[in-house]
């Protein structure tokens, strides 16, 4: 291990470290941290840009002492590996390893737990106010990056922040490579000069001098914007109540430590803006960012290399042929998605459809309002949305879609367990979530083909219909290329069995086929949470003596219940085992081990069905 980074096992070591020996650990730190997630995959670009600015924090701030806030944060393996998780990088991602995100009950550094966007400042508000109350004298900083910057929630943090005397730092951390002219010399000299006391008393001062002459009180203020507006994009946040600074170089620690060293003294909101490249000192992640924005496994040496086996069709890929063949048949879609082209498979439709391709950036709440008044107009709008963040948008769902009952089409990727990224992007919710709203319907394809199929059918409703569906792969089934739908709110016996019927809702069909296989039960593809194939389900319910429903997803208020609900509308008493994810969180880890843990594979759900009726298993 390298010299200087092999000491530092806590910040506090990374502050008895000289000025001039924070270069060189910055070197050996990125270093490191590219070498540590090609072992194991996971956020590349954006750690490799944060690594200075991880730097300054930590040698700056009194750390845990003081609360650092990471937006988001995946961008956080600098902090990780400076905090007494070094040894632990080998880990990440993985059962029982270090999550890819901070927690708070991973390490005490981690004083805000984060993985969706935008929140950091409203955490980071609510500890400076908390410090404020209990006579502590701590810094909150929050650290946010320009794409989170989008969604209305941190604009209201700002607002709010703004109205306060709090100890509140926030730093935007733009890494959008345009942003480069303003970086410079002069730049670094503007920002630390705003940044030290004389400026900001003079500023105090000047102004209780000139309020007894308003007049020239506004000139001031005014040629005051005009003078900062020449050299910063200062005017936005300065109208929010904070003292801006920057734009710096988010790489040079001789202007990030001096600066970072004036703020601390400075009393009320302060913003930092600090630009950075993704992928930085890494040429191949420079060049291509969204490329290793998180890769598997790699050698550094070579780069990422196509893979020498075809692999499987995804589900994403499947929706993302889907929504170009639709959109050539019909004239009025529209696709949307907040800040996920690449994610949710929209790349193809944006190129052959820019017209109708709208990211709204990383605003979910306004992504349902806009696809609701495209709606209102004739418009027929796909909003492609991972199932995790949907869930910022619950408000819109049922105030502007739902209440309105607008027709569109919610294609919701990532449903289920997700794997790596844990907790915090699992997509277990929706089904409870979107089952109790009126004009909502549920579609849940049990493979690739029936995934094309269901998001016909769901496009054809005069409502809104959300199409659930896993990352990755799923059996393997051909998919066909016609447009046709399958009957909405139908689903279909796919075995005959005997005694106990398994209700499968997606893709744990397939291990529930091979279940029945081993103990001669009839499968039910339920294909629809909502509407509910009563039909059907009255007609298994009939013809055996007890049933099991089986779901990738929360078990409370999910398609389970909805048998439960049905069964006891049509006063049929009959023995249910549900499962599913029982009143817990998911950690990170393998999907399929996931699985497995939770007794949702075959071998699984074999051994619950077989514990619970093992009377019913019997020979007759």
């Amino acid at each position: 291990m390298s010299s200087l980074l092999s000491t530092i096992n806590s910040p506090a070591d990374l502050r008895a470290l000289s000025r001039q020996q924070l270069a060189p650990l910055a070197d050996e730190l990125r270093s490191y941290l590219l070498h540590s997630v090609a072992q194991t995959g996971g956020h590349l670009s954006s750690n490799l840009g944060t690594v200075e600015l991880t730097v300054a924090l930590h040698y700056v701030f009194n750390t845990p002492d003081d609360r650092v806030v990471w937006d988001v944060g995946h961008q956080t393996y600098p902090h990780k590996i400076l905090t007494g998780r070094r040894d632990r990088m080998s880990s990440l991602r993985q059962r029982n390893g270090l999550s890819g995100f901070p927690r708070r009950d991973e390490s005490v550094y981690d004083a805000f737990g984060t993985a969706h966007s935008s929140t950091s400042i409203s955490a980071a508000l609510g500890m400076a106010i908390a410090a404020q109350l209990k006579g502590e004298s701590r810094h909150s900083i929050a650290v946010i990056g320009d794409g989170a910057m989008t969604a209305g929630m941190a604009f209201e943090a700002l607002n709010n922040a703004g109205v306060t005397h709090a100890r509140l730092l926030v730093i935007l951390n733009d890494n959008d490579m345009s942003i480069s002219p303003p970086v410079g010399a002069l730049n670094r000299y503007l920002a630390q000069l705003m940044s030290g006391r004389f400026y900001a008393t003079a500023k105090q001062v000047g102004k209780q001098v000139l309020k007894g002459a308003p007049p020239l009180f506004e000139l001031a203020k005014r040629f005051e914007e005009h003078a900062k507006g020449m050299v910063v994009p200062a005017t936005l946040f300065e109208k929010f109540g904070f003292n801006y600074i920057g734009p710096i170089d988010g790489h040079d620690l001789d202007s990030l430590i001096p600066t970072l060293e004036n703020i601390k003294h400075l009393e009320g909101p302060q913003f930092l803006h600090v630009v950075t490249k993704k992928g930085q000192g890494y040429d191949l992640a420079e060049a291509d960012p969204v490329a290793y924005h998180g890769p598997g496994k790699f050698d550094p040496a070579v780069g990422l290399v196509p893979a020498s086996t075809v692999a499987k069709t995804t589900f994403t890929q499947v929706f993302g042929q889907w929504l170009c063949d639709m959109a050539e048949h019909d004239p009025l879609l529209v696709g949307i998605t907040p800040a996920m082209r690449e994610g949710s498979g929209m790349v193809k439709f944006h190129q052959r459809f820019p017209d109708r391709y709208f990211d709204v950036g990383i605003a979910e709440q306004h992504a349902l309002t806009f696809a609701a008044g495209l709606a209102c107009e004739g418009i027929k709008p796909v909003v492609a949305i991972y199932s995790t963040f949907l869930q910022r948008a619950y408000d819109q769902l049922i105030h502007d879609v739902a209440l309105q009952k607008l027709p569109m089409v919610l294609a919701l990727d990532r449903a289920g367990i997700v794997g790596a990224d844990g907790a915090t992007h699992a997509g277990l919710f929706d089904i409870p979530f979107l089952r109790c709203v009126p004009h909502v319907s549920i579609a849940c394809p049990a493979d690739e083909n029936e995934c094309r199929q269901l998001l016909s059918t769901a496009f054809a409703q005069d409502h809104c219909v959300a199409v659930r569906y896993p990352r990755g792969a799923g059996a393997g089934v051909a998919v066909q290329a016609s447009l046709d739908g399958l009957p909405f709110g139908k689903g279909e016996v796919r075995r005959q069995g005997q005694r106990i019927a398994i209700l499968a809702f997606g893709t744990l069909l397939y291990p529930a086929l091979q279940a029945a296989e081993a103990l001669n039960l009839t499968v039910v593809n339920m294909r629809w949470a909502k509407p509910l194939d009563v039909d059907l389900l009255a007609q298994v319910a009939a013809s055996h003596e007890a049933l099991v429903t089986l779901e990738e997803g929360a078990l409370m208020g999910g398609a389970g219940d909805a048998v439960l609900e049905a069964l006891q509308t049509l006063g049929l008493i009959k023995p249910v085992l549900a499962l599913g994810v029982g009143d817990q969180l998911t950690e990170h880890g393998d999907p399929a081990k996931l699985l497995a843990e939770l007794g949702l594979d075959a071998p699984g759900i074999e051994a619950s069905i077989t514990q619970r009726f093992s009377e019913l298993l019997l020979p007759l």
